[in-house]
């Protein structure tokens, strides 16, 4: 019989702050995310033409949302980037290819795609992004979030802010916000 370590007793301010949101949280079934300046810090370099323009992303992130899908939550990624490195990142931390659009900056048409194919309502869909051209996925998704450094006209489009910044574990922090509001705790397994 394997042991559990109860980790669903744990209290933490973002428990605190999930119960603030739960309403529009509950119903989520999808996280889609933007790349340059949510799962990473924004700064984008060129590594040469076989890997193209690259990102540092934070581990803190793909855990979460390796996490996220092991209990039942989609991911989904969308970005007017697009690179070798990147690729690579979304293959490694196996998110659904049908659910990955990139290469082009008008995310709409992508974002209308994944609700399609998953067969979610905007309700079900909590979106994170940071820039002028992710406004019209804030202002419709279920739940949105963006990071401290966004724009304001960002911002004011936002249901909430997160308090770490972009590639520094923003994406973790929404992530955590919906697991604690849905009661999601993942089984972590003793000695």
């Amino acid at each position: 019989m394997k042991k559990i370590i109860k980790i669903s007793n744990i209290s933490s301010p973002l428990k605190l702050t999930s119960k603030k949101f739960k309403k529009q949280l509950t119903p989520i079934k999808m996280l889609i995310l933007d790349v340059d300046g949510i799962l990473t810090n924004g700064i984008i370099y060129y590594s040469g033409s076989e890997i193209e323009f690259n990102r540092y992303f934070h581990t803190f992130d793909g855990y979460i949302l390796k996490t996220l899908m092991k209990l039942g939550i989609k991911v989904g990624i969308i970005s007017g980037g697009n690179s070798v490195g990147l690729c690579k990142r979304i293959e490694y931390l196996k998110i659904d290819p049908q659910y990955v659009f990139l290469g082009n900056e008008d995310k709409r048409k992508a974002y209308l795609e994944i609700k399609k194919i998953a067969n979610l309502s905007d309700k079900e869909i909590c979106y994170m992004g940071d820039e002028l051209y992710d406004i019209p996925l804030l202002n419709r998704a279920g739940f949105s979030a963006t990071v401290p450094d966004a724009p304001a006209e960002v911002k004011a489009f936002a249901t909430y802010i997160t308090k770490r910044k972009a590639g520094e574990g923003a994406v973790r922090e929404v992530a955590d916000l919906i697991r604690y509001a849905q009661g999601l705790h993942p089984e972590i397994e003793d000695f």
